[in-house]
């Protein structure tokens, strides 16, 4: 296979695993958020990164991204112990699920940045990968402001 190809696969699998520990992890906060509001942020949360996966799938059919099972990352389970723990210890549940959504979210645009920076990407993928990290960029902000508010 193409090394530049090669390197394509690699980045959109990158994208397709960080969004299966994403749901995996809005999944997860959501049946332990407290508030109803904050409870329905991480729903929408999942059916957003499930379109996410969809689109991502949809547009490189060619290449092998995996299986249409939402499996997630090694790392991505050990993110979910730990936002177990620190929500056992912390005093407000919530508030440390916020922080972990906020925190996961960076982590994401960092990679949606680094597949972006690609220069063979197909533009219609890049395109897909632009319209998603700015979706992230909005999470983003509106989970640190509902951390705030908390």
């Amino acid at each position: 296979m193409n090394k530049d190809i090669e390197k394509i696969e690699h980045r959109l699998k990158d994208l397709v695993t960080k969004n299966e520990d994403a749901i995996k992890g809005f999944e997860k906060a959501a049946k332990n958020a407290e508030q109803v509001g904050i409870k329905s942020y991480f729903e929408k949360k999942v059916v957003e990164r499930m379109q996410f996966l969809r689109e991502l799938r949809a547009s490189a059919t060619d290449l092998d991204l995996g299986s249409v099972e939402i499996d997630g990352s090694a790392a991505g389970a050990v993110h979910r112990t730990w936002m177990d723990v620190k929500s056992f210890f912390a005093g407000d549940n919530d508030e440390a699920m916020l922080e972990e959504a906020v925190r996961g979210d960076k982590a994401a645009m960092d990679d949606y940045d680094k597949a972006l920076a690609e220069t063979m990407m197909p533009h219609r993928i890049k395109e897909i990968i632009r319209a998603q990290r700015e979706k992230l960029h909005n999470d983003l902000q509106t989970s640190e402001i509902l951390e705030d508010y908390r």
